[in-house]
Parts: C-alpha cells; sequence; structure tokens
C-alpha cells in the first residue's frame, strides 16, 4: 500500500492550497480516508476524515468552516482544500486510510509520507 500526498507548500496568512493523496495498492473505495498533522515539538493530530463513499465527514474543532475533505474513488484520491490558513496550520499533513466505512479518528492502517505546509504570518 503506498499514499502519495502532494500539494504542500509556502504560503501567506489567509491563503489556500490544496492537498491531495494518492493511493495505491488496496481497494481504496473500502477505505475510510483521513488527513493528520504534525507541528515542530507537538504530538500528531487528526485534522479530518472522510467515509469510504465520501457521504460522511468529521472535522476537527481547530479547522471546521476552514478545511475541506473530499475524495474521488475513481481516481484513487483523497484531497484537503485549505481556506483561510493561519500560521497555526504549519504542519507536516499526512495522509492515512482506515479499512472500514466509517469516519474515525485514531486506528488508521497505512499512512502516508506527508507534505510540509508553512503559513507566514
Amino acid at each position: 500500500v503506498q499514499l502519495q500526498a502532494s500539494g504542500g507548500g509556502l504560503v501567506q496568512a489567509g491563503g489556500s492550497l490544496r492537498l491531495s493523496c494518492a493511493a495505491s495498492g488496496l481497494t481504496f473505495s473500502r477505505y475510510a480516508m483521513g488527513w493528520f498533522r504534525q507541528a515542530p515539538g507537538k504530538e500528531r493530530e487528526f485534522v479530518v476524515g472522510i467515509s469510504w463513499s465520501g457521504g460522511n465527514t468529521y472535522h476537527a474543532d481547530s479547522v471546521k468552516g476552514r478545511f475541506t475533505i473530499s475524495r474521488d474513488n475513481a481516481k484513487n484520491t483523497v484531497y484537503l482544500q485549505m481556506n483561510s490558513l493561519k500560521p497555526e496550520d504549519t504542519a507536516v499533513y499526512y495522509c492515512a486510510a482506515d479499512k472500514g466505512p466509517g469516519v474515525v479518528s485514531w486506528g488508521y492502517d497505512y499512512w502516508g509520507q506527508g507534505t510540509q505546509v508553512t503559513v507566514s504570518s
């Protein structure tokens, strides 16, 4: 199983970025997907997840109203649209896959390598 995250970069506060995560080696439509992040000196935290059908999502309070997760099962890809970015969103962002239909915030089975997002003030 491989999860390849991309789309990170440097952006000013208030700006937007779109992350992508391409999955291979698994039946993508049978996995819930999630995005996590880890800032320097902090533990990795759950950001947002989406069910295998795409019908349900769950957001951490810190990103509600700003971040949107979506998926394209035909392309084996999950996306994270990040708007109104803040300096505190700076972190390495990881995508992850969980074998099961529902959205979860822990216990994911597979992880990608991460992509750096830096938000300048």
